[in-house]
Protein backbone atom coordinates (compact mmCIF):
# COMPACT_ATOMS: atom_id res chain seq x y z
CA UNK A 1 0.00 0.00 0.00
CA UNK A 2 2.71 2.60 0.70
CA UNK A 3 4.31 1.41 -2.53
CA UNK A 4 1.44 2.39 -4.40
CA UNK A 5 0.87 5.67 -2.54
CA UNK A 6 4.56 6.60 -3.63
CA UNK A 7 3.83 5.70 -7.32
CA UNK A 8 0.60 7.44 -7.20
CA UNK A 9 2.20 10.53 -5.49
CA UNK A 10 5.43 10.54 -8.09
CA UNK A 11 2.84 10.24 -10.86
CA UNK A 12 1.29 13.35 -9.77
CA UNK A 13 4.44 15.08 -9.19
CA UNK A 14 5.23 14.68 -12.36
CA UNK A 15 2.00 15.39 -13.92
CA UNK A 16 2.00 19.06 -12.44
CA UNK A 17 5.74 19.24 -13.63
CA UNK A 18 4.44 18.71 -17.38
CA UNK A 19 1.51 21.13 -16.34
CA UNK A 20 3.67 24.25 -16.11
CA UNK A 21 4.52 24.66 -19.75
CA UNK A 22 0.56 24.91 -20.11
CA UNK A 23 0.37 27.86 -17.42
CA UNK A 24 3.07 29.80 -18.99
CA UNK A 25 1.24 30.32 -22.46
CA UNK A 26 2.31 32.66 -24.96
CA UNK A 27 0.58 36.19 -24.15
CA UNK A 28 -0.27 39.11 -26.74
CA UNK A 29 -0.25 42.43 -25.48
CA UNK A 30 -1.59 45.08 -27.99
CA UNK A 31 0.01 48.60 -27.84
CA UNK A 32 -2.20 51.59 -29.91
CA UNK A 33 0.09 53.49 -31.90
CA UNK A 34 0.77 55.78 -35.21
CA UNK A 35 3.04 54.97 -38.24
CA UNK A 36 3.92 51.30 -37.08
CA UNK A 37 5.28 49.84 -39.72
CA UNK A 38 7.25 53.24 -40.34
CA UNK A 39 8.71 54.22 -37.45
CA UNK A 40 11.98 52.44 -35.99
CA UNK A 41 12.30 52.95 -32.62
CA UNK A 42 8.69 51.24 -32.90
CA UNK A 43 10.27 48.27 -34.81
CA UNK A 44 13.57 48.45 -32.37
CA UNK A 45 11.27 48.67 -29.27
CA UNK A 46 9.08 45.66 -30.07
CA UNK A 47 12.10 43.68 -31.13
CA UNK A 48 14.30 44.31 -27.61
CA UNK A 49 10.75 43.68 -25.60
CA UNK A 50 10.07 40.56 -26.96
CA UNK A 51 13.92 39.13 -26.98
CA UNK A 52 14.19 40.33 -23.28
CA UNK A 53 10.31 38.79 -22.43
CA UNK A 54 10.49 35.11 -23.90
CA UNK A 55 6.31 34.31 -24.17
CA UNK A 56 4.95 37.73 -25.12
CA UNK A 57 4.30 38.80 -28.40
CA UNK A 58 3.86 43.05 -28.94
CA UNK A 59 0.98 43.61 -31.33
CA UNK A 60 0.34 47.07 -32.97
CA UNK A 61 -2.60 48.26 -33.41
CA UNK A 62 -1.92 51.22 -36.10
CA UNK A 63 -3.60 54.30 -36.33
CA UNK A 64 -2.07 56.03 -38.62
CA UNK A 65 -0.71 59.28 -38.37
CA UNK A 66 -1.80 63.19 -38.86
CA UNK A 67 -4.47 65.36 -36.58
CA UNK A 68 -6.46 62.10 -36.92
CA UNK A 69 -4.75 59.73 -34.14
CA UNK A 70 -6.40 61.37 -31.33
CA UNK A 71 -10.28 61.47 -32.53
CA UNK A 72 -9.54 57.56 -33.75
CA UNK A 73 -7.95 56.79 -30.82
CA UNK A 74 -11.03 58.29 -28.51
CA UNK A 75 -13.69 56.68 -30.90
CA UNK A 76 -12.39 53.07 -30.25
CA UNK A 77 -12.15 53.46 -26.59
CA UNK A 78 -15.60 55.14 -26.21
CA UNK A 79 -16.36 51.77 -28.17
CA UNK A 80 -15.35 49.56 -25.31
CA UNK A 81 -11.69 48.65 -26.69
CA UNK A 82 -9.75 46.35 -24.60
CA UNK A 83 -5.66 47.01 -26.23
CA UNK A 84 -3.83 47.45 -23.16
CA UNK A 85 -1.54 50.06 -23.55
CA UNK A 86 -1.89 53.59 -25.44
CA UNK A 87 0.80 55.40 -26.82
CA UNK A 88 0.33 59.72 -26.55
CA UNK A 89 1.03 61.83 -29.04
CA UNK A 90 -0.43 64.88 -27.84
CA UNK A 91 0.52 65.85 -23.91
CA UNK A 92 -3.29 66.77 -23.47
CA UNK A 93 -4.25 63.75 -24.40
CA UNK A 94 -4.03 61.59 -21.02
CA UNK A 95 -5.94 64.70 -18.96
CA UNK A 96 -8.94 64.12 -22.41
CA UNK A 97 -8.69 60.23 -21.91
CA UNK A 98 -8.37 60.34 -17.76
CA UNK A 99 -11.66 62.55 -18.04
CA UNK A 100 -13.41 60.04 -19.96
CA UNK A 101 -12.76 56.91 -17.58
CA UNK A 102 -10.77 55.26 -20.13
CA UNK A 103 -6.75 55.51 -18.36
CA UNK A 104 -6.09 53.19 -15.17
CA UNK A 105 -3.91 55.23 -12.39
CA UNK A 106 -0.97 53.79 -11.84
CA UNK A 107 -1.22 53.91 -8.21
CA UNK A 108 -0.69 50.30 -7.86
CA UNK A 109 2.48 50.48 -10.06
CA UNK A 110 4.02 53.60 -9.67
CA UNK A 111 5.00 53.18 -6.11
CA UNK A 112 8.75 51.80 -6.17
CA UNK A 113 9.40 52.96 -9.73
CA UNK A 114 12.40 55.23 -10.11
CA UNK A 115 11.19 58.25 -12.36
CA UNK A 116 14.69 60.35 -11.56
CA UNK A 117 15.57 60.02 -14.97
CA UNK A 118 12.87 61.53 -16.39
CA UNK A 119 14.25 65.00 -14.94
CA UNK A 120 10.69 66.01 -14.28
CA UNK A 121 8.53 65.57 -17.54
CA UNK A 122 6.24 62.63 -15.95
CA UNK A 123 4.73 65.24 -13.84
CA UNK A 124 3.08 66.37 -16.99
CA UNK A 125 1.17 62.98 -17.09
CA UNK A 126 0.15 63.52 -13.38
CA UNK A 127 -3.45 64.75 -12.53
CA UNK A 128 -4.24 65.59 -9.53
CA UNK A 129 -1.35 64.23 -7.66
CA UNK A 130 -2.25 60.66 -9.81
CA UNK A 131 0.29 59.42 -12.39
CA UNK A 132 -1.49 57.78 -15.57
CA UNK A 133 0.79 57.93 -17.66
CA UNK A 134 4.72 57.91 -18.37
CA UNK A 135 7.30 59.18 -20.87
CA UNK A 136 9.32 57.08 -23.54
CA UNK A 137 10.59 60.04 -26.25
CA UNK A 138 11.54 63.75 -25.60
CA UNK A 139 12.90 65.89 -28.32
CA UNK A 140 14.28 68.68 -26.02
CA UNK A 141 16.18 71.79 -27.97
CA UNK A 142 19.71 71.82 -28.72
CA UNK A 143 22.03 74.44 -30.28
CA UNK A 144 23.49 73.12 -33.57
CA UNK A 145 26.85 74.78 -35.21
CA UNK A 146 28.94 74.22 -37.88
CA UNK A 147 32.51 73.34 -36.91
CA UNK A 148 33.97 74.12 -40.32
CA UNK A 149 32.54 77.93 -40.08
CA UNK A 150 34.07 77.98 -36.60
CA UNK A 151 37.68 76.67 -37.62
CA UNK A 152 37.81 78.66 -41.11
CA UNK A 153 36.94 82.28 -38.58
CA UNK A 154 39.58 81.07 -35.67
CA UNK A 155 37.03 81.32 -32.85
CA UNK A 156 36.39 78.75 -30.41
CA UNK A 157 33.12 76.55 -30.51
CA UNK A 158 30.10 77.02 -28.50
CA UNK A 159 30.29 75.38 -24.93
CA UNK A 160 27.64 73.66 -22.79
CA UNK A 161 27.52 76.64 -20.03
CA UNK A 162 26.61 80.19 -22.16
CA UNK A 163 24.53 82.88 -21.73
CA UNK A 164 21.62 84.17 -24.06
CA UNK A 165 24.32 87.55 -23.75
CA UNK A 166 27.24 84.95 -24.38
CA UNK A 167 25.13 83.32 -26.94
CA UNK A 168 24.05 86.91 -29.00
CA UNK A 169 27.18 88.10 -29.17
CA UNK A 170 29.06 84.67 -30.73
CA UNK A 171 26.65 85.23 -33.24
CA UNK A 172 27.98 88.79 -34.17
CA UNK A 173 31.22 87.28 -34.11
CA UNK A 174 30.70 84.54 -36.66
CA UNK A 175 28.47 86.90 -39.01
CA UNK A 176 30.79 87.76 -42.12
CA UNK A 177 28.03 89.66 -44.43
CA UNK A 178 30.36 89.96 -46.90
CA UNK A 179 31.03 86.04 -47.43
CA UNK A 180 26.72 85.77 -46.96
CA UNK A 181 27.85 84.47 -43.51
CA UNK A 182 24.76 84.43 -40.43
CA UNK A 183 25.86 84.00 -37.01
CA UNK A 184 22.72 82.01 -36.41
CA UNK A 185 19.48 81.12 -37.54
CA UNK A 186 15.58 81.08 -35.79
CA UNK A 187 12.94 79.80 -37.73
CA UNK A 188 9.50 81.62 -37.79
CA UNK A 189 8.27 79.67 -34.88
CA UNK A 190 6.73 81.10 -31.73
CA UNK A 191 9.20 78.35 -30.00
CA UNK A 192 12.42 79.29 -31.96
CA UNK A 193 12.32 83.25 -29.70
CA UNK A 194 9.96 83.16 -26.75
CA UNK A 195 9.96 79.44 -25.63
CA UNK A 196 13.47 79.61 -23.61
CA UNK A 197 11.49 81.79 -20.81
CA UNK A 198 10.02 78.65 -19.31
CA UNK A 199 13.66 76.71 -19.41
CA UNK A 200 14.47 75.76 -15.87
CA UNK A 201 11.80 77.88 -14.24
CA UNK A 202 8.71 77.60 -12.87
CA UNK A 203 7.24 79.41 -15.47
CA UNK A 204 4.74 78.25 -18.67
CA UNK A 205 3.55 80.24 -21.38
CA UNK A 206 -0.35 79.54 -19.85
CA UNK A 207 0.60 81.58 -16.71
CA UNK A 208 -1.35 84.97 -18.12
CA UNK A 209 1.52 87.10 -18.05
CA UNK A 210 4.29 87.46 -20.84
CA UNK A 211 6.95 90.17 -19.54
CA UNK A 212 9.39 87.64 -19.41
CA UNK A 213 9.22 87.48 -23.30
CA UNK A 214 10.58 90.72 -23.78
CA UNK A 215 14.09 90.05 -23.45
CA UNK A 216 13.58 87.15 -25.92
CA UNK A 217 12.26 89.60 -28.60
CA UNK A 218 14.71 92.36 -27.66
CA UNK A 219 17.79 90.00 -28.11
CA UNK A 220 16.44 88.62 -31.93
CA UNK A 221 15.41 91.90 -33.27
CA UNK A 222 19.31 92.78 -32.20
CA UNK A 223 20.35 90.08 -33.72
CA UNK A 224 18.25 90.76 -37.09
CA UNK A 225 18.87 94.39 -37.05
CA UNK A 226 23.44 93.81 -36.90
CA UNK A 227 22.29 90.90 -39.91
CA UNK A 228 23.68 88.38 -37.36
CA UNK A 229 20.46 86.03 -39.04
CA UNK A 230 18.09 85.69 -41.40
CA UNK A 231 14.86 88.24 -41.41
CA UNK A 232 11.67 87.01 -40.56
CA UNK A 233 9.91 88.41 -43.41
CA UNK A 234 12.74 86.59 -45.70
CA UNK A 235 11.74 83.69 -44.32
CA UNK A 236 8.20 83.65 -44.27
CA UNK A 237 7.94 85.00 -47.87
CA UNK A 238 10.63 82.41 -49.00
CA UNK A 239 9.15 79.25 -46.96
CA UNK A 240 12.94 78.03 -46.43
CA UNK A 241 12.68 75.50 -44.15
CA UNK A 242 15.18 75.29 -41.05
CA UNK A 243 17.20 71.92 -41.80
CA UNK A 244 17.99 73.07 -45.66
CA UNK A 245 18.70 76.87 -44.16
CA UNK A 246 21.46 75.26 -41.93
CA UNK A 247 22.73 72.63 -44.53
CA UNK A 248 23.58 75.32 -47.09
CA UNK A 249 26.78 75.53 -45.02
CA UNK A 250 26.49 79.12 -43.88
CA UNK A 251 24.99 79.07 -40.51
CA UNK A 252 27.00 79.12 -37.84
CA UNK A 253 24.41 78.14 -35.03
CA UNK A 254 20.69 77.14 -34.96
CA UNK A 255 18.44 75.96 -31.69
CA UNK A 256 16.26 73.43 -32.94
CA UNK A 257 14.83 70.53 -31.36
CA UNK A 258 17.03 67.45 -30.66
CA UNK A 259 14.83 65.76 -33.45
CA UNK A 260 17.20 67.52 -36.39
CA UNK A 261 19.82 64.82 -35.69
CA UNK A 262 18.50 62.27 -37.32
CA UNK A 263 17.94 64.74 -39.90
CA UNK A 264 21.43 65.37 -40.70
CA UNK A 265 22.57 61.97 -39.43
CA UNK A 266 20.50 60.50 -42.51
CA UNK A 267 20.99 63.31 -45.38
CA UNK A 268 25.09 62.83 -44.80
CA UNK A 269 24.30 59.31 -45.34
CA UNK A 270 22.24 59.65 -48.36
CA UNK A 271 24.82 62.08 -50.11
CA UNK A 272 22.38 64.83 -49.66
CA UNK A 273 24.15 67.14 -47.45
CA UNK A 274 28.07 68.03 -46.11
CA UNK A 275 28.01 69.56 -43.10
CA UNK A 276 30.47 68.90 -40.17
CA UNK A 277 28.35 70.33 -37.16
CA UNK A 278 28.45 69.52 -33.50
CA UNK A 279 25.70 70.10 -30.56
CA UNK A 280 25.62 71.90 -27.42
CA UNK A 281 23.15 72.75 -24.71
CA UNK A 282 21.10 75.61 -25.68
CA UNK A 283 21.67 79.05 -24.00
CA UNK A 284 20.61 79.54 -20.28
CA UNK A 285 19.17 83.05 -18.92
CA UNK A 286 21.31 84.36 -15.64
CA UNK A 287 20.22 83.14 -12.79
CA UNK A 288 19.38 79.24 -14.46
CA UNK A 289 21.08 76.05 -14.56
CA UNK A 290 23.23 75.03 -17.47
CA UNK A 291 21.57 72.66 -19.39
CA UNK A 292 17.61 73.52 -18.87
CA UNK A 293 15.91 73.50 -22.23
CA UNK A 294 12.34 72.49 -23.52
CA UNK A 295 10.70 70.24 -25.47
CA UNK A 296 7.50 67.83 -26.03
CA UNK A 297 7.68 64.18 -24.71
CA UNK A 298 5.28 61.04 -26.01
CA UNK A 299 4.69 58.47 -23.58
CA UNK A 300 1.91 55.76 -22.82
CA UNK A 301 -0.86 54.69 -20.74
CA UNK A 302 -2.80 51.83 -19.66
CA UNK A 303 -5.94 51.23 -20.72
CA UNK A 304 -8.60 51.06 -17.94
CA UNK A 305 -10.17 48.08 -19.82
CA UNK A 306 -7.21 46.02 -20.73
CA UNK A 307 -7.42 42.55 -18.98
CA UNK A 308 -3.68 42.42 -18.66
CA UNK A 309 -2.46 45.34 -16.75
CA UNK A 310 0.21 43.48 -15.01
CA UNK A 311 1.85 42.99 -18.14
CA UNK A 312 0.71 46.50 -19.98
CA UNK A 313 3.01 47.94 -16.46
CA UNK A 314 5.86 45.39 -17.23
CA UNK A 315 5.90 46.82 -20.60
CA UNK A 316 5.55 50.41 -20.18
CA UNK A 317 7.99 50.24 -16.96
CA UNK A 318 10.55 48.92 -19.11
CA UNK A 319 10.02 50.85 -22.49
CA UNK A 320 10.34 54.03 -20.38
CA UNK A 321 13.45 53.30 -17.96
CA UNK A 322 17.12 52.54 -18.98
CA UNK A 323 16.57 49.02 -21.00
CA UNK A 324 13.62 50.54 -23.19
CA UNK A 325 15.35 54.06 -23.98
CA UNK A 326 18.48 51.86 -25.51
CA UNK A 327 16.25 50.40 -27.65
CA UNK A 328 14.73 53.96 -28.61
CA UNK A 329 18.23 55.27 -28.69
CA UNK A 330 19.59 52.66 -30.54
CA UNK A 331 18.19 53.84 -33.83
CA UNK A 332 19.13 57.59 -33.07
CA UNK A 333 15.27 58.79 -31.62
CA UNK A 334 15.73 60.49 -28.01
CA UNK A 335 14.40 59.05 -25.17
CA UNK A 336 13.05 60.28 -22.24
CA UNK A 337 15.20 58.98 -19.79
CA UNK A 338 18.75 60.31 -19.47
CA UNK A 339 21.54 58.90 -18.10
CA UNK A 340 25.41 58.44 -18.96
CA UNK A 341 24.53 55.55 -20.04
CA UNK A 342 21.80 56.11 -22.62
CA UNK A 343 24.26 59.43 -23.92
CA UNK A 344 26.41 56.98 -24.59
CA UNK A 345 24.51 54.71 -26.53
CA UNK A 346 23.13 57.87 -28.22
CA UNK A 347 26.76 58.95 -29.34
CA UNK A 348 27.50 55.58 -30.53
CA UNK A 349 24.74 55.68 -33.41
CA UNK A 350 26.49 55.94 -36.49
CA UNK A 351 27.11 59.69 -37.94
CA UNK A 352 26.43 61.40 -34.09
CA UNK A 353 29.56 63.98 -34.17
CA UNK A 354 32.41 62.46 -32.38
CA UNK A 355 33.26 65.08 -29.43
CA UNK A 356 32.36 65.18 -25.84
CA UNK A 357 30.37 68.63 -25.77
CA UNK A 358 28.32 67.29 -28.32
CA UNK A 359 27.69 63.94 -25.94
CA UNK A 360 27.50 66.16 -22.67
CA UNK A 361 24.64 68.12 -24.38
CA UNK A 362 22.48 64.57 -24.05
CA UNK A 363 22.49 65.54 -20.27
CA UNK A 364 19.93 68.41 -19.83
CA UNK A 365 19.59 69.25 -16.17
CA UNK A 366 16.07 70.05 -16.71
CA UNK A 367 13.27 69.91 -19.65
CA UNK A 368 10.18 72.12 -19.36
CA UNK A 369 7.38 71.62 -21.68
CA UNK A 370 7.05 73.43 -24.73
CA UNK A 371 2.99 74.03 -23.35
CA UNK A 372 1.66 73.31 -20.55
CA UNK A 373 -2.18 71.05 -20.31
CA UNK A 374 -5.24 72.82 -19.64
CA UNK A 375 -8.28 73.44 -21.02
CA UNK A 376 -7.63 76.94 -21.96
CA UNK A 377 -4.43 76.29 -23.83
CA UNK A 378 -5.44 75.80 -27.08
CA UNK A 379 -7.16 79.46 -27.15
CA UNK A 380 -3.72 80.75 -25.24
CA UNK A 381 -1.81 79.10 -28.27
CA UNK A 382 -3.96 81.18 -30.54
CA UNK A 383 -3.59 84.74 -28.53
CA UNK A 384 0.58 84.35 -28.05
CA UNK A 385 1.09 83.07 -31.77
CA UNK A 386 -0.86 86.04 -33.38
CA UNK A 387 0.93 88.52 -30.94
CA UNK A 388 4.15 86.90 -31.80
CA UNK A 389 3.85 87.43 -35.63
CA UNK A 390 2.69 90.85 -35.37
CA UNK A 391 6.14 91.22 -33.32
CA UNK A 392 7.92 89.44 -35.58
CA UNK A 393 6.79 91.39 -38.79
CA UNK A 394 7.59 94.53 -37.20
CA UNK A 395 3.94 95.84 -37.27
CA UNK A 396 4.56 96.34 -33.79
CA UNK A 397 7.18 96.40 -31.12
CA UNK A 398 8.01 94.22 -28.64
CA UNK A 399 6.31 96.54 -25.77
CA UNK A 400 2.97 96.78 -27.70
CA UNK A 401 2.76 92.71 -28.37
CA UNK A 402 3.56 91.59 -24.68
CA UNK A 403 0.78 94.14 -23.72
CA UNK A 404 -1.41 92.64 -25.68
CA UNK A 405 -0.63 89.12 -24.86
CA UNK A 406 -0.95 89.85 -20.85
CA UNK A 407 -4.33 91.75 -21.73
CA UNK A 408 -6.33 89.35 -24.30
CA UNK A 409 -5.38 86.11 -22.21
CA UNK A 410 -6.20 87.77 -18.77
CA UNK A 411 -9.37 88.23 -20.64
CA UNK A 412 -9.65 85.34 -21.46
CA UNK A 413 -8.67 83.53 -18.07
CA UNK A 414 -11.53 85.66 -16.31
Amino acid sequence: MKKMLSVLLAAMMLLSLLAVPALAEDQVLTVVTWDATTTAYLTAQKEAFEASHPGVTIEYVDCESGNEYGVKVSTMLAGGDTSDVIMLKENDQVVQWQASGFAAPLTDYIGSYDMSGFVGIEKNYAIDGVQYGIPFRSDFWVLFYNKDLFDAAGVEYPTNDMTWDQYAELAKKMTDKEKDIYGTHYHTWLSTVANWAVCGTDYTLADGNYDNLLYFYKLYQDLEDYGACMSFADLKASGLKYGAAFENGNIAMMPMGYWQVSTFINDIKAGTASLNWGIVAVPHAEGVAAGSSFGNMTGVMMNAKSEKKDLAWEYMSWLCGPEGAKATASVGARPAWVSEEIAEAMASVEGFPADENSKAALLPTSVAMEWPVGEKVPDIKTIVNEEHSLIMAREITPEEGVAEMNERVAELLK
